[in-house]
């Protein structure tokens, strides 16, 4: 396994890489991405959003990404009721969705067994794991081309897929 220490993440050569297909499980009930703090504070008080720089580089890097071609695609396991930070990810998943990427949302108590770390399976080759350190931040990314944990990510990926409900019908419910 290969360990990337850099912070953010360098998602652009990541997903510069990818040929075909990145796909996202999120299993986490919130997190503590630092770039995201103010605007969730902003959230829970009601508050009026504010542009987000770091949110526009990523649906940007999303466009370019699927303008290549690449499906991205990301399921999100969620407790039901929705944590706070869920409800305000739902509330700007928009523009995530807007710039190409599918995301769907699959309930815990419908999910079953499912892994207890996020991932992305890139290419259906390698496995990249967001890692977070005990303060829920991020903490860099473990990369993996080890052909079990390929495996192993590829067989778990079709089940939630497949149960996730994409977000415009989640949304609308």
């Amino acid at each position: 396994m290969r360990y990337l220490q850099s912070e953010p993440p360098d998602w652009t050569s990541l997903l510069g890489e990818c040929r075909a297909e990145a796909f996202h499980l999120e299993v986490r009930d919130a997190y503590a991405v630092p770039t995201e703090s103010e605007r969730f504070r902003r959230f829970l008080e009601g508050a009026p959003a504010l542009p987000d720089e770091h949110k526009n580089r990523w649906n940007d890097l999303i466009r370019e990404t699927t303008a290549r071609g690449v499906i991205v695609g990301r399921v999100r396991v969620v407790t039901v009721p929705h944590t706070d930070y869920h409800r305000w990810l739902l509330s700007v998943t928009d523009s995530n969705t807007a710039a190409g990427e599918v995301i769907r949302y699959l309930p815990r108590h419908l999910a079953g067994e499912v892994p207890p770390d996020d991932w992305w399976l890139i290419d259906n080759e390698r496995v990249v794991y967001n890692l977070v350190g005990a303060d829920g931040k991020p903490a860099g990314l473990a990369v993996t081309t080890d052909p079990a944990i390929v495996g192993y990510s590829r067989s778990v990926k079709e089940r939630p897929w497949a149960l996730a409900i994409p977000y415009r019908e989640y949304i609308s419910r």
